[in-house]
């Protein structure tokens, strides 16, 4: 079971990265379009987006991704990520 669930975390952080990158790219065309790109992209990879938040230019999102243990679903094991430009120091 452990293991299920650290590669449903696993998984769950990879997506939410990879969202909030694609979604931060979006953000010039307006808060849907990010946010709907970043749902479209979890989707694609069999995860949940849950929130997808706009924080400035920052993009937020939070993915979900299922914990099967032989069959039974035991819960969503999630991970935040945040992409934006960097700020003046790097």
């Amino acid at each position: 079971m452990l293991g299920a669930a650290v590669v449903a975390r696993h998984r769950a952080q990879a997506v939410a990265d990879l969202a909030a990158l694609a979604a931060a790219a979006r953000l010039p065309e307006g808060q849907a379009a990010a946010c709907g790109t970043a749902g479209r992209l979890a989707l694609t990879m069999h995860t949940t987006l849950a929130d997808c938040a706009v924080d400035g230019l920052d993009v937020v999102v939070r993915t979900e991704a299922e914990v099967a243990l032989g069959g039974d679903w035991v819960g969503p094991a999630s991970a935040s990520a945040r992409a934006g430009p960097s700020g003046p120091d790097g």
